[in-house]
């Protein structure tokens, strides 16, 4: 028999800040989340993010003239050693083909060679063209040749190491992740009348492999294909009950400024300690009260109500509105919360109208 579970607040979109956005940089938000799950989901994501995307990058390199990694040539200013480190740091994206790759630096000049110098092709493309893999202090000629595989994290050079490897191919570190860094932070939200939801906030950071949200989407994909197999849909054992049917613009609006607490639309000392005294504590209660109503609470006048009155029509609202309960997050007790509502009536346009006039 299947088992149905109460819903979870869900967050309905995810908002990238495209202010801040660029090509390797992207602020992601997302909420509402129910209290701990801003955690749970923030801190997943995060170690996907660093650890398990896919990115293409040099494994192996042979050097024209060098017979391993320690030693120097004529006419280049870096030691092997050096020229190794500049390579570990070209950078490239692969495409759908992911099979190694030998590619090639042939250049006879005077200058610094750069990743530009790299034989381009159609399965792997450089990145960051302008990294310096040498500098030649005469005309001299250079070649090198390289392999490029797709891998996912880091790889050292011992673990790109191959027992069938020519002498004089030099393994090295290999940098696959195209993601360099994530942060995540987790803030209060409010829904209703409660503000202990969460907000996830997470800044991801890319070396120009991968943009910020390609990261995002793979890493989802990755963290979710890893819990298929704990979720058995076949037997549909575990249910969720279904999220509230969404609402029009005009009632989400409405539904925000009934639910708002009423030290937010600024009202005078005395008039604030009378709806305090009286337990009143959001518009959607005050204005559910008649001005009779409100006459009868101890130390309010006529300057208050004319106060208050003028604070909710600031707001297209007014004292004595018939309200749709369902549009209050908590009902307080009053009597009017309770009163049904008629079945056939004035649209909600018409009856805030017909409240307004009165």
């Amino acid at each position: 028999m299947p088992v149905r579970l109460a819903r979870f607040e869900m967050p309905d979109r995810l908002i990238k800040d495209e202010d801040t956005a660029t090509e390797t940089y992207s602020r992601f938000t997302a909420e509402p989340f129910d209290a701990g799950y801003g955690h749970t989901v923030g801190n997943s994501l995060r170690r996907v993010l660093l650890s398990s995307l896919e990115g293409a990058s040099i494994t192996s390199v042979k050097i024209k003239g060098a017979q391993h990694e320690f030693g120097s040539l004529p006419g280049i200013v870096e030691d092997v050693t050096d020229i190794v480190l500049n390579l570990k740091k070209v950078k490239f994206k692969h495409f759908e083909n992911k099979d190694p790759k030998m590619l090639d630096i042939k250049v006879t000049k005077e200058g610094e060679v750069t990743a530009a110098d790299i034989t381009e092709d159609t399965q792997y493309e450089v990145v960051n063209k302008d990294q310096v893999i040498c500098t030649l202090d005469r005309k001299t000629t250079f070649e090198c040749e390289m392999e490029v595989r797709v891998g996912r994290g880091f790889a050292s050079g011992e673990d790109n190491n191959r027992e069938d490897m020519p002498i004089g191919v030099i393994p090295i570190d290999s940098i696959f992740s195209p993601v360099t860094r994530v942060k995540y932070t987790v803030d209060n939200t409010r829904v209703g009348q409660r503000t202990d939801y969460d907000k996830l906030i997470l800044d991801v950071w890319t070396d120009g492999r991968l943009e910020p949200h390609e990261a995002l989407t793979q890493s989802s994909a990755i963290l979710r294909h890893h819990l298929d197999v704990f979720v058995n849909y076949d037997d549909d054992q575990i249910e969720f009950d279904n999220k509230p049917e969404s609402e029009s613009e005009e009632n989400a609006e409405l539904r925000k400024l009934l639910n708002m607490s009423v030290n937010e639309i600024e009202l005078s000392v005395r008039a604030a300690n009378c709806l305090n005294n009286a337990n009143i504590t959001s518009v959607g209660q005050l204005a559910l009260k008649s001005e009779a109503e409100m006459l009868k609470y101890r130390n309010f006048g006529k300057k208050s109500l004319n106060e208050i009155k003028e604070k909710l029509q600031e707001l297209g609202l007014s004292l004595g509105m018939q309200l749709d309960p369902s549009l209050l997050d908590q009902v307080f007790g009053s009597p009017t919360l309770h009163a049904p509502l008629p079945t056939a009536g004035p649209g909600l346009e018409d009856l805030i109208a017909a409240n307004l006039d009165e």
